[in-house]
């Protein structure tokens, strides 16, 4: 497979230059960050039959900054790549679950704090004690939002997520017989932040930064209402997720993606903050098939016939990860047509998240011979 992605990805730069040395210098002064997390795709599709299919996504995006091949998630399905991403904390059988209910580690059993603060308890959400990247944000002077498509798809119907991720609205509201259909595709198992009462427990804090996509073109216009830190999750349906159909009935997938992407993209480029100090990275949260990289460990929660691939039984052993998904990353600070044959995954992506804002590590992200982004991908404007 990884031969496979590198002959993939020099196909696709044939144009670049050579390959940057990677090294552990600073990181540029990058202050605005915004990561795009699309759904459920393996590199080797994403950009290989993409030349053709998805064009945009899979030839034009990469030749404008950096492309990553070999980026991987860290576990199945959804959520515990998202939790991973913001905070550190290993797949557990709830997170890999992609649980939507209100239990609590610790509520009706033990909790405790392990090695690399890995929480350990069973549950769906982080009890207050356990931290993630936005509430280190706020205590630096940072500020962040996570903008969630179709959050408020439901007229009349409060969408927020900020009381717990218990948000099966479709079922405590239906929809009256006889209404009319609207489309609705927002997932919280797409939603990181309300997984954590150290951001939800205060209800005006989180609703003021967790909040619908609606918003997101307005706080482009200016830099100062441009949040340093923004992670974008489009709704099931433009964010490539495997479904056949929507909501509404259209088609899904990369193609649908691909035109999402190339309606966002032009603006956050275009915004005060991205041309002053922004970086895009554009990413998938898990690939199809769970391998691994980056010496991942396994979630402390999880069994000896559990992995943080998901797999249970003989298959275990070769479930220990999430699956290659590739990246790119595009800044001032990242020539173009660039390509990294370097190893990252989810861990590596908030360790280097952290390192950019000056912030101490979280969970798996502060593990002892992590690599975090380099000269590799930051190659110079």
């Amino acid at each position: 497979m990884r031969r496979t992605l590198l002959a993939l990805a020099l196909s696709l730069t044939a144009l670049l230059p050579a390959v940057v040395t990677p090294a552990h210098a600073s990181p540029p002064p990058i202050r605005h960050v915004f990561t795009i997390v699309l759904e459920n795709q393996e590199a080797a599709v994403t950009f290989g039959a993409g030349q053709v299919l998805w064009p945009y996504l899979a030839r034009t995006l990469p030749l404008q900054g950096a492309f990553v091949p070999l980026y991987y998630g860290i576990g199945h399905n959804s959520l515990d790549n998202y939790i991973a991403m913001i905070s550190g904390q290993s797949p557990n059988p709830a997170t890999q679950d992609d649980c939507e209910d209100p239990s609590t580690m610790g509520g009706t059993g033990s909790f405790s704090i392990g090695e690399y603060g890995q929480a350990i308890g069973v549950g769906c959400t982080y009890p207050p004690q356990i931290s993630s990247i936005a509430t280190q944000l706020t205590d630096r002077g940072y500020t962040w939002k996570g903008y969630m498509e179709d959050m408020d798809a439901r007229p009349g119907v409060r969408r927020t997520t900020c009381q717990g991720p218990y948000t099966k609205t479709l079922i405590e509201n239906p929809v009256p017989a006889g209404s009319p259909k609207t489309p609705d595709d927002y997932r919280a198992k797409h939603n990181p932040f309300v997984y954590f009462h150290s951001i939800f427990d205060d209800l005006a804090y989180c609703d003021a930064r967790d909040v619908p996509l609606t918003g997101f073109a307005a706080d482009l216009q200016s830099e100062a209402t441009t949040p340093n830190f923004s992670l974008i999750v489009p709704n099931q349906c433009n964010d490539a997720h495997d479904i056949p159909r929507c909501s509404d009935g259209s088609l899904g997938g990369l193609q649908r993606a691909d035109a999402w992407l190339k309606t966002w993209i032009p603006r956050i480029k275009a915004s005060p903050a991205y041309q002053h100090d922004g970086m895009i990275i554009i990413t998938f949260d898990e690939g199809i098939y769970p391998s691994s990289c980056c010496n991942e460990r396994k979630g402390p929660n999880l069994g000896p016939n559990q992995n943080n691939g998901g797999s249970y039984g003989p298959l275990t052993r070769f479930a220990t990860g999430g699956g290659v998904t590739g990246a790119i990353f595009i800044s001032k600070f990242i020539k173009p047509r660039t390509l990294s044959i370097e190893r990252y995954n989810h861990y590596s992506y908030l360790r280097s998240m952290e390192d950019l804002f000056g912030l101490p590590h979280l969970g798996y992200a502060a593990a002892p011979g992590l690599r975090p982004f380099g000269s590799d991908i930051y190659s110079g404007s």
